[in-house]
């Protein structure tokens, strides 16, 4: 396969990739929806475009994440379908992982968001 062939191929599976974790995963949906709710709340507030990357980032790592969790879920159900106390411990930790990019998203919104909602709302 070409280098421009193996390029094409390679976004067609990611694409597809992006198509299952909506299908298939209610946490990224609620994360998009979420990430929605932020961008449009950052539009409304007329927030600098420094700000909105810093919230689009945010938001996007947590979509990674919850991708990565999905994938090694997935992964994990293939290879051990029963229970497997190695097995659940990875899951727990990528959960973890996803938990984690949340909670630092949810600071970094209220770090640039509070304020100015704070000001049109006083």
């Amino acid at each position: 396969m070409s280098g421009l062939g193996h390029l094409r191929a390679s976004f067609a599976n990611a694409l597809r990739g992006v198509a299952l974790l909506f299908a298939r995963e209610p946490n990224m949906r609620l994360h998009l929806l979420a990430a929605l709710g932020v961008i449009a709340l950052a539009i409304a507030l007329e927030l600098e475009a420094r700000d909105c990357a810093l919230l689009a980032l945010a938001a996007g790592l947590v979509l990674a994440a919850e991708g990565l969790n999905s994938a090694i879920e997935t992964l994990a159900d293939r290879v051990a379908p029963g229970r497997d106390e190695a097995i659940g411990r990875a899951k727990d930790i990528a959960a973890a992982a996803v938990l984690l990019a949340a909670l630092a998203a949810l600071i970094i919104g209220l770090l640039i968001l509070a304020p100015p909602l704070w000001q049109r709302l006083a």
